[in-house]
């Protein structure tokens, strides 16, 4: 098991020898809380006087601080900027976030550089500064067309407004656009689904997140189910939707490469698939996690606190834990089963090899060279696939 210590200061480490290294920032900003979400976020009201420049000059000093702890620190082969909502920030603000990165660390060329933004923040104009800037990826938080649904996810932007925003992003130049969705909310319907599913593919985005809305404690959805005024999620409701969604991204030539996403041909998020396939990356910014050889650790959650930290020269951690043999193995098998890449057999003990005969006897997994991947009916299962290879 990790060995777990709530303590600020993490113990040495060095630079990872071997495979891809991303920066990850967050940023903790909302203008409004959307009733489903548990991220750590604040809206304006529970900052208690942080502030995006404050925000900004703290993830500066860390990002500095990292490159000094990493020593000889990799290049950077992806940035990804989450939330929260990044786009809060403007693109004058996530330019000046990149700059950070870069002040800090060396980008490889080619590298993947990743924001997410809320569709009612952004312009055409945003975009192009975007582009300019030295971004080369968008994530669009679009999760529904029908109104009904957004209602109940207390999204504020309109039904049209993230297919509006994805298609100003293609016109500025970007590749790769990425819109998600969330299937499953209480008052959709197999219909709706689909429609938004068709009009999200008509923008031309080459890649498409599907999420199975989960009932999070601690959310207003959660209060909502609880007092009975909206049923909660079904499981087969959801298998259905998926295998709909599925199927209606097959038909316009997008391919799962991991279960809740879809791309085009290269359009995978890069920084998403380092996470997947066991790369490390830092993580900056108020509750981030980071994860460089075998250390795992998290910051403290409130910005006020992730900033008193920083200015006093030390790093905001809020705890580690050192990942032992067995702990490693369990993830590497519980995050490669989902990709469409699938699982090195090598990787697998012999008691697992023979519990991973039976699912491909099942119908849940089938061999490809020397890897097992989901089969539809897997994927639909992936949880219990992970819970029987290792039991």
């Amino acid at each position: 098991m990790p060995v777990t210590a709530a303590r600020a200061e993490l113990p040495e480490m060095q630079s990872p020898a071997r495979g891809p290294f991303g920066i990850y920032v967050h940023v903790p900003f909302c203008a409004t809380r959307c009733g489903y979400c548990d991220f750590n976020t604040y809206t304006a009201g529970e900052l208690g006087g942080a502030n995006p420049e404050g925000w900004l000059a703290a993830v500066r000093t860390e990002l500095q601080l990292a490159a000094g702890r990493l020593g000889t620190a990799p290049d950077v082969e992806t940035v990804f900027i989450g939330g929260g909502t990044p786009s809060l920030l403007g693109s004058t603000g996530l330019a000046a976030v990149l700059d950070a990165v870069r002040d800090s660390f060396t980008l490889a060329p080619g590298a993947e550089v990743t924001t997410e933004s809320n569709p009612e923040s952004t312009s055409a104009e945003f975009f192009a500064d975007l582009r300019g800037a030295g971004f080369t990826r968008i994530s669009l938080g679009m999760q529904s067309t029908a109104p009904h649904v957004l209602a109940a996810l207390d999204r504020v932007h309109s039904p049209g407004r993230a297919l509006a925003a994805a298609r100003e992003a293609r016109a500025a130049g970007f590749d790769h656009v990425n819109l998600d969705l969330i299937y499953g909310t209480p008052g959709e319907t197999d219909d709706d689904l689909i429609r938004t599913a068709s009009e999200a593919v008509e923008t031309g985005v080459d890649h498409i997140s599907g999420y199975a809305l989960i009932v999070e404690d601690g959310t207003a959805l959660a209060r909502r189910v609880r007092r009975g005024e909206i049923p909660a999620p079904d499981d087969d409701v959801h298998a259905r939707r998926y295998e709909l969604l599925d199927r209606r991204l097959a038909d316009a030539g997008f391919d799962w490469y991991e279960v809740s996403n879809w791309s085009r041909p290269g359009g995978e998020c890069r920084h998403n698939v380092g996470y997947w396939n066991g790369g490390h990356w830092w993580g900056a910014g108020p509750g981030a996690h980071s994860f460089v050889g075998a250390t795992r650790w998290w910051n403290v959650k409130h910005p006020n606190a992730y900033a008193q930290a920083l200015d006093a020269g030390e790093l905001p951690v809020a705890e580690y834990e050192e990942l032992d043999a067995e702990t490693s193995h369990v993830e590497d098998v519980m995050l490669r089963i989902r990709l469409r890449t699938g699982l090195p057999q090598r990787l697998l003990a012999d008691s697992e090899r023979e519990r991973a005969d039976r699912a491909v006897a099942d119908g849940l997994l089938r061999a490809r060279d020397d890897r097992l991947v989901l089969t539809d009916r897997g994927r639909l299962l992936a949880d219990a696939v992970v819970r029987d290879l290792l039991s």
